[in-house]
């Protein structure tokens, strides 16, 4: 059995599922990957990373924004 096969298996590591996140917002995910998760990962994990990164990239780009708005003494 090779390697491949074997991993066919087991679940995503949380290093996988945040590598496969980011590639996915990022529009960069390769079609290998996407197959991995597919085959994988559970949806609910994917999709509790998803709204965690969406509640993080907004509170960035919210914090962002108050930051440049300070300084422009608005």
């Amino acid at each position: 059995m090779s390697k491949d096969q074997n991993d066919d298996h087991k679940p995503l590591t949380m290093r996988e599922m945040l590598q496969s996140m980011l590639a996915g917002a990022l529009g960069v995910q390769t079609g290998k990957n996407r197959a991995r998760d597919f085959s994988r990962g559970k949806p609910s994990q994917f999709l509790l990373l998803g709204v965690l990164f969406m509640v993080l990239f907004v509170l960035i780009v919210l914090g962002a924004v108050k930051l440049v708005l300070h300084f422009a003494n608005l």
